[in-house]
């Protein structure tokens, strides 16, 4: 058989036995795991060493502490449980709802509500303009002869700089190349 071939048909193996074992547990072995050890036995504590010393986790109840060496000797303190947060978190949560769902029940308590229904129109909204306001008018004096002629030189001047700019800039850089 091919190398390839060969490490395929362990993998299958390994893989098939392996998923046999976790049957048979299941069905049969269970019961045995989950008797626990009593104090006196190894197998409560699982240490795991770490750069400050040592992690403990108690197999039993699933704390988790960090072991120093001190002076006096060994120290274990208990590391703070995330569980134990989101649980407070989850029953706060689930009293606000039980509160607001009572509330609800309760009927509606909205503040300042007013029980006259609202006029139909806008009062705020105006009208058609009355005879004296329609006699103001805007007037916008249109610009005399003189003051066209001056902005038409100013953009004469304007446009006569930019080309002789444009052709300035044509000579130096056709003399450059």
């Amino acid at each position: 058989m091919k190398p390839a071939a060969t490490s395929l048909l362990r993998s299958w193996s390994l893989k098939w036995s392996l998923a046999a074992a976790v049957t048979l547990l299941a069905i049969g072995g269970g019961g045995v795991v989950a008797q626990s050890a009593p104090d006196t036995e190894n197998g409560r504590y699982t240490m795991t060493p770490i750069p400050e010393g040592v992690l403990r986790l108690d197999t039993r109840t699933g704390t988790v502490s960090t072991c120093t060496k001190n002076d006096a000797g060994w120290a274990c303190y208990a590391v703070p449980d995330e569980r134990s947060a989101l649980d407070a978190e989850i029953g706060r949560l689930q009293a606000e709802v039980e509160k607001l769902k009572a509330d609800l029940a309760a009927g509606p308590t909205v503040s300042g509500k007013v029980e006259e229904a609202l006029p139909k129109s806008d009062q705020l909204k105006k009208g058609p303009p009355k005879a004296a306001e329609g006699d103001r008018r805007i007037e916008i004096p249109l610009p005399s002869d003189q003051d066209v002629d001056r902005v038409m030189s100013f953009l004469e001047r304007t446009w006569r700089r930019l080309i002789e700019m444009a052709n300035r800039v044509q000579k130096d850089v056709s003399g450059k190349i």
